[in-house]
């Protein structure tokens, strides 16, 4: 099939949409004669006759009616083509890379993926999850051009940031646990006699800085998800993102504790999105920043 163009697969959409041979051509602004060949063309080199002529209107055959189906995914990616072809020849990125923080809420992140691939539908997104220090590190080594982390954690004289919005971190436990059953402050002496678990961060960005630790007795994670299974399996009592718990907890299966010592006010965690000091921008990235500036705390 050699001789096969995009232009005998435009038409013979074209006809197979409108109906008939004329209303085809003019919505192609072309003659009738040409779209007559362009299928005659086309059928001759796919030998499968693909409209049954033989009635006032054309109608699909049975194998029309199979190739009309790839005919449609050959238009879309060679539209796709073009529309990439063309925003890489302006300058925009092959594609945006973001670090993110598994705090984010996901409405926030979904929100502004969707705002962005209306803008930008040939820059597809490549996220990234990590935790804390693993994130941010992306970002200072060029791997991704944005990160949506906590605020103490992109504060680095490498990156440029802003905050967005703050989480409340509420400390839970299962509801077979121990500590589950202690009304008011729990002293303490008392946690220490058990496991805090504890987000560990996996890259050496916060080596030796701690938050939040208020157990003598730690196990360490490095992510949020296996963390959040732990608490529900009662291998102990830990801080977790409010909006993360919150089913958890109305369904009675995490219990929200109270130690003392734990200040809800410090517990507000500030979310950000930063970006590298050392790097310009694209214009999708760009773009990005600036949609993200104006969701901050909205």
């Amino acid at each position: 099939m050699v001789a096969l163009t995009l232009d005998q697969i435009r038409v013979f959409i074209a006809v197979a949409d409108a109906g008939s041979f004329s209303k085809a051509a003019k919505s192609l602004n072309r003659a009738q004669s040409a779209v007559t060949y362009a299928i005659k063309r086309l059928e001759a080199e796919t030998e499968v006759v693909v409209f049954d002529r033989s009635a006032y209107r054309p109608v699909l055959t049975e194998g029309g009616k199979a190739l009309l189906v790839r005919a449609r995914r050959i238009a879309e990616e060679a539209s796709a083509f073009h529309d990439q072809a063309t925003s890489l020849a302006s300058g925009l990125e092959p594609e945006l890379s973001i670090a993110l923080d598994p705090m984010f809420p996901m409405p926030v992140v979904v929100d502004a993926l969707k705002a962005f691939s209306a803008r930008f539908p040939s820059v597809p997104p490549r996220v990234h999850v990590l935790s804390l220090g693993a994130a941010a590190k992306l970002v200072t080594e060029g791997t991704c051009v944005i990160g949506m982390l906590p605020l103490i954690i992109s504060d680095l004289t490498l990156l440029k940031s802003f905050p967005m919005l703050r989480i409340d971190l509420v400390p839970v436990v299962a509801a077979s646990h121990p500590l589950a059953f202690l009304d008011g402050p729990i002293a303490t002496e008392t946690l220490h006699r058990f496991v805090q678990l504890v987000l560990s961060d996996a890259s050496e960005i916060t080596a030796g800085r701690d938050y939040g630790i208020l157990s003598s007795r730690t196990w360490r994670v490095a992510d949020l998800g296996a963390k959040k299974s732990m608490l529900l399996a009662g291998l102990g009592w830990g801080s977790m993102p409010a909006h993360l718990v919150v089913d958890e907890i109305a369904r009675g299966e995490l219990t929200r504790i109270d130690p003392a010592g734990f200040d809800p006010m410090t517990a507000r965690l500030v979310l950000a999105a930063a970006y590298s000091a050392e790097r310009s921008l694209g214009p999708a990235a760009a773009w990005m920043i600036d949609h993200l500036g104006h969701t901050r705390d909205r």
